[in-house]
């Protein structure tokens, strides 16, 4: 006996009270409304983005550690905008700037001018700090004792501070 084959083809029997699937009430569904908005739409910007997309991809290539932070902003009639999120980032990257405009050349890049945009919303990633030492609780009891103990002067604020600063971080 011959098992019917499965296909990946939706069924087109009616919706039936207790089955998996929706009745479709002549409603276009939601991916298919995406799909069209997208190919209508925004297909117009996707060689942009490609294009951007590239360009960063070879900047940080070429500027590892300034392209952590800084972006491509575009690229219009050979001239380069780059956005950093601050002064100093913007200073560090226009001190590079023959060096990436070299790199990108090389790579086939036809950028005759670059300019830079400070754009203080781009914030830049601070992820917390990850423990770099852990104290075992005799540890921890230890410098707890000490904190109680030190006499409160002149010379033992700095201590007495960074005592409370390292246990409260190191609480559980």
């Amino acid at each position: 006996m011959a098992t019917p084959m499965k296909t990946n083809r939706p069924s087109t029997a009616p919706f039936r009270a207790g089955s998996a699937r929706p009745a479709n009430k002549g409603k276009p569904s939601q991916s298919v409304e995406v799909n069209s908005l997208l190919r209508n739409q925004l297909a117009h910007l996707w060689p942009t983005i490609s294009n951007n997309a590239a360009l960063q991809k070879e900047c940080a290539t070429a500027l590892p550690q300034l392209f952590l932070y800084c972006q491509v902003l575009q690229l219009e009639a050979e001239q380069l905008v780059l956005a950093a999120p601050n002064a100093a980032l913007a200073s560090k990257l226009k001190q590079q700037l023959p060096k990436l405009q070299t790199a990108l050349q090389k790579a086939g890049w036809q950028i005759n001018a670059i300019r830079i945009k400070v754009q203080v919303t781009l914030a830049l990633h601070n992820e917390p700090a990850e423990k770099q030492c852990l104290f075992s609780d005799s540890a921890l009891k230890a410098f707890d004792s000490l904190e109680k103990n030190l006499a409160g002067s002149k010379h033992n604020d700095e201590l007495l501070g960074a005592l409370r600063t390292l246990l409260n971080r190191h609480k559980k």
